[in-house]
């Protein structure tokens, strides 16, 4: 038996949960109970009824039911912030997120334990495939594109929520205090030996956000963690000095030869062409602007969410 308190973590937001709960604790406990001294369940209850969760645990075993934590959040929130609620409250050697639709494969905890002991200090289960509807598929691509370029974190599109996290690492996430959670992108942000285990489930979408959701989240996670809008910014900036340029040659080449740069003639009129020379500067001018803001308003926030700028991961004495 290993000398590990492993504490599992899982989120309560729909009747599915709540049907599967008595079939996932009793396979957990029995994995649990063989192989480990000591272990806890983090319930979090994200919005459904507390009567009906009790329905299911009553009947559980007394000898179960003891290792069971019930967190009830006042008001529904997305997956990751009551992900946060139930790491806050995680108190084992290991904290180990177990979805339900891993129910029927409770060896997995063990599995995810071991090649913890290699060294490791978060390990996830990874999907072979991402089935998503062909809408969520294109937002999906699209957001791990822009985040693996301008986020600098290495994200895997593939990775299920389930992962044990060692104690030290928990520790340093924790101290992440921000108003927005995406985990994904924190567990990267944090660091530290981090390993996969392949399975066959795929990931799917989740039936309890919208696709407006999604895109909502996904704003928030870009805006957070990468410097997308910044670069975007300076992008147009550069456009602007272009389309600025060749609107400027083609008004003083009108004025000059009647003739613009596509060949076709034209009449001047008086003013025109210094009307047109004076709108492209300050077009320019104001897109140099706004990228000036941006990057300011971009130092404004990183300082506001007051991230440490190192996390020591261990100290070691010789």
């Amino acid at each position: 038996m290993h000398q590990s308190f492993i504490s599992i973590i899982a989120v309560l937001q729909s009747p599915r949960n709540i049907r599967m709960l008595p079939g996932w604790l009793n396979g957990l406990y029995g994995e649990l109970s063989v192989h480990f001294s000591d272990f806890e369940f983090v319930l979090v209850n994200n919005h459904c009824l507390p009567a009906e969760i009790d329905a299911m645990l009553q009947p559980l075993p007394e000898a179960l039911r003891k290792y069971v934590f019930l967190l009830n959040l006042s008001t529904p929130v997305n997956r990751d912030n009551a992900l946060l609620a139930g790491l806050d409250r995680a108190n084992g050697d290991y904290t180990l997120i177990f979805e339900f639709d891993f129910a029927e494969k409770p060896q997995l905890v063990r599995q995810l334990w071991e090649k913890s002991q290699e060294g490791f200090d978060i390990v996830y289960l990874r999907a072979r495939e991402r089935r998503l509807p062909w809408a969520s598929r294109i937002l999906y691509n699209l957001f791990y594109g822009i985040m693996r370029r301008y986020s600098g974190l290495r994200l895997d599109p593939r990775a299920h929520h389930s992962r044990i996290i060692s104690r030290r690492a928990l520790n340093s996430l924790l101290r992440l205090r921000e108003n927005s959670h995406y985990l994904k992108a924190i567990y990267a942000l944090v660091g530290y030996n981090t390993a996969s285990i392949d399975v066959e489930e795929p990931v799917l979408a989740d039936p309890e956000t919208s696709f407006g959701g999604q895109f909502r989240n996904s704003l928030v996670a870009i805006t957070s963690f990468t410097t997308f809008l910044r670069s975007m910014l300076l992008w147009i900036f550069l456009f602007s000095v272009v389309v600025a340029g060749i609107t400027i040659y083609n008004a003083v080449k009108v004025k000059l030869t009647n003739v613009d740069i596509f060949g076709d003639r034209h009449e001047t009129l008086s003013g025109w062409a210094f009307l047109v020379v004076l709108m492209s500067i300050f077009f320019a001018i104001t897109c140099l602007n706004l990228y000036i803001m941006s990057i300011y308003l971009s130092n404004i926030y990183t300082e506001l969410k007051n991230r440490p700028p190192y996390i020591i991961e261990s100290v070691r004495r010789y």
